[in-house]
């Protein structure tokens, strides 16, 4: 059956009595976007426990009649479900961290609702919108095959590993091989790309379901393109994918080259045509992660024709694995960012912080770009109410946060120690903080921030919220600086620069 309606929206009182109505609503549209059997008691317990949490903490005034919206949108490979109010402050992030426990007498129920959402769907996140409110998403995936059903027994032994990449098995001299977009019956090589080079380590699982990827291929929210020679034998894959719906920057992510190719060029080769090949949609620069336990991917980005311009600390776990590539990695994996213009823009005035100014100069003038960094005109930052905009996300496998600000109120500071006391306290490992460049905020802001002991990471230019400032935050963290490899020039330069500022350095 062809859906008609991507987006259905229900308007709904903030009465426990109207509760069965809106989980119908969500159930039948879930329906109607595929789901069926045990997905649909899943995707009914959340909804029930997000409403409940809006219902019990959103509206103080029992006498007033206040709504609620439940937003229903069909997505690649599944439905996205937003509970949007205008009600008083509140986040459930908040409440106490929910630890289950044998004995159901022992239980307690403070914050059990946030812990069935979280099992019961595949993403969780809560937006705070300022002045429009906050919105709690839900995101379920359809059921896809995972790789593990493609393999054979043989395929899920664990192979050894060489001593250098140099050293692992490669093809004998140079071979002629053709690179382009990916053909749907590929996804399951590049699925099995995956698995060989990082077992299911890998921090974005997208990789491990080969419909996954023929669909967001489908709509160009991931670009793929593969290496294969002259039999059509799968060398390797590269892509670039959206962070999000209408960004204008792409991150070069899911590079994989099976072993006995590695020694052929793909990675610069595949790198060039996915910045050479027509989009769909507007393309700025892209933008890259290369892990710092070793050199060989730096290496490898630099000739692709990136520039370092920060280095994000303790981001992976240590179970991260590279087969053929020897790995004493015994703490939290780094990994320096990377940039590359498809074409440098017009030089424009950004905002940095005076304590930063000098570098993040020098970073720009790294990956070619001409901004000029001033101060603000005013001696105080000026905001349009005491609210913020910040999105917050937690990727769990990686135990890794991000805090984007995309609009500063005068509360600013006190939300963001909040988010970053929630954050710590779910035992989140490494929190990365996003600022705006191009807001003169920043250029006041960020001080006191670091007061709470965020420090430098590095910019990222063409984000949604313009050219941004990153800063990170490590929640005890064991890190040595001396087991960081930074290969180029800028990166050894950056995370000096980064060690002479973070508040732990010296414990």
């Amino acid at each position: 059956m062809k859906i008609r309606h991507n987006t259905l929206k229900l308007s709904a009182p903030c009465d426990l009595s109207y509760l069965h109505i809106v989980q119908s609503f969500v159930r039948e549209t879930a329906k109607q976007f595929g789901f069926t059997g045990d997905d649909l008691n899943k995707i009914e317990l959340a909804i029930e426990e997000g409403v409940a949490n809006v219902m019990e903490h959103a509206f103080a005034d029992e006498d007033e009649i206040n709504t609620f919206d439940v937003i229903c949108e069909r997505i690649q490979m599944g439905m996205r479900i937003i509970i949007k109010e205008k009600g008083i402050p509140f986040d459930p992030r908040q409440l106490p961290r929910f630890a289950p426990v044998d004995d159901i007498e022992q239980v307690a129920s403070s914050g059990m609702g946030v812990f069935l959402m979280r099992e019961s769907m595949d993403e969780v996140a809560f937006l705070n919108l300022g002045p429009e409110g906050k919105e709690t998403h839900l995101t379920k995936f359809l059921p896809a095959k995972n790789i593990e059903e493609y393999l054979t027994d043989a395929e899920r032994k664990v192979e050894p590993r060489a001593q250098e990449i140099e050293d692992a098995p490669q093809a004998a001299g140079k071979i002629d091989y053709t690179v382009r977009r990916m053909r749907p019956e590929e996804a399951i090589e590049i699925s099995r790309c995956a698995y060989k080079s990082h077992g299911y380590t890998f921090f974005d699982d997208h990789i491990y379901y080969p419909d996954r990827i023929i669909e967001l291929n489908a709509t160009d929210e991931m670009i793929s393109a593969v290496a294969v020679t002259g039999d059509n034998q799968f060398m390797g894959h590269g892509a670039l994918v959206y962070p999000e719906p209408g960004a204008r920057i792409a991150e070069l992510t899911f590079v994989f080259v099976n072993q006995e190719y590695r020694s052929q060029g793909c990675m610069g080769r595949l790198s060039q045509f996915l910045m050479d090949t027509p989009k769909r949609h507007a393309l700025d620069g892209v933008y890259g992660y290369s892990v710092a336990n070793h050199v060989f991917t730096q290496r490898g980005t630099l000739r692709m024709g990136f520039n370092d311009c920060g280095i994000l600390l303790a981001t992976s776990p240590i179970t991260w694995r590279f087969k053929g590539i020897v790995d004493e990695n015994d703490q939290r994996i780094s990994v320096v960012l990377s940039f590359r213009y498809v074409e440098v823009p017009p030089p424009r005035t950004l905002f940095a912080p005076p304590q930063h100014r000098e570098m993040i100069v020098k970073l720009y003038e790294n990956i070619r770009a001409g901004h000029v960094c001033a101060a603000p005109e005013t001696d105080a930052p000026s905001f349009a109410g005491n609210e913020s905009v910040i999105e917050t996300s937690i990727f769990a496998s990686e135990s890794c946060g991000e805090i984007w600000v995309k609009r500063y109120g005068a509360r600013a500071v006190r939300e963001i120690r909040g988010i970053l006391r929630d954050l710590c306290l779910k035992q989140i490992a490494a929190i990365n903080l996003f600022l705006s460049l191009e807001d003169p905020a920043t250029s006041f802001i960020t001080e006191e921030l670091e007061k709470l002991g965020f420090f430098f990471a590095g910019i990222l230019p063409e984000t949604g919220i313009g050219d941004v400032l990153i800063l990170q935050y490590l929640n005890n963290v064991a890190f040595d600086y001396g087991k960081v490899q930074a290969y180029s020039d800028m990166a050894k330069e950056i995370l000096v620069y980064i060690q002479a500022r973070d508040p732990n350095a010296s414990l």
